[in-house]
């Protein structure tokens, strides 16, 4: 009798074993930041970005990210990914950079180490909530031209130098 309830125990087990999913963590979606919308910002044009330090994965840093403005001085939100060859992930590290952080985005392998570490950055609030996994997600990406100097187009630039060249041309 006392054999009963252990092969019960063992069965139920098992059922539960096999016919349950893994308990895994899950990635962040859009629809977890809904109540990290932007408010009243500190300063004009102020923003936030996802910020850890080494967390594990994409999930534990975004899940513990301080809710908090980026410091003035800062512009864009930086991911860095570190993972296997597999692609499982070993570390993840997201903050709030100046431009001079972002200039060198994209992916590199440390054979010695196996890894693949990717590098991304983008303008807008809380913008890094994804990681950055190839080349294609490993872009500097903004909101606004880099170079905010008014460039004259092809067309506005070749009647000025007509208009130019007849008043020079007058003159003689």
């Amino acid at each position: 009798m006392a054999s009963q309830p252990a092969l019960a125990r063992t069965l139920l087990l098992g059922l539960l074993a096999c016919c349950l999913p893994a308990a895994r963590p899950r990635d962040f979606t859009v629809k977890d930041i809904v109540y990290l919308h932007p408010s009243t910002t500190p300063y004009p044009h102020g923003f936030k970005c996802f910020t850890c330090e080494k967390a594990a994965d994409n999930y534990e840093c975004n899940r513990w990210a301080p809710d908090v403005y980026c410091p003035r001085g800062t512009r864009y939100c930086f991911s860095q990914h570190m993972m296997k060859v597999t692609g499982e992930s070993v570390s993840v590290t997201k903050r709030c950079v100046p431009l001079e952080d972002c200039l060198a985005t994209g992916c590199t392998y440390v054979k010695h180490e196996e890894y693949k570490v990717c590098t991304s950055c983008c303008e807008g609030t809380i913008c890094n909530l994804p990681l950055p996994r190839n080349a294609t997600d490993a872009v500097f990406t903004t909101l606004s031209p880099l170079n905010k100097t008014r460039r004259l187009s092809q067309p506005v630039l070749l009647a000025t130098a007509c208009l130019w060249l007849g008043l020079v041309a007058q003159r003689w």
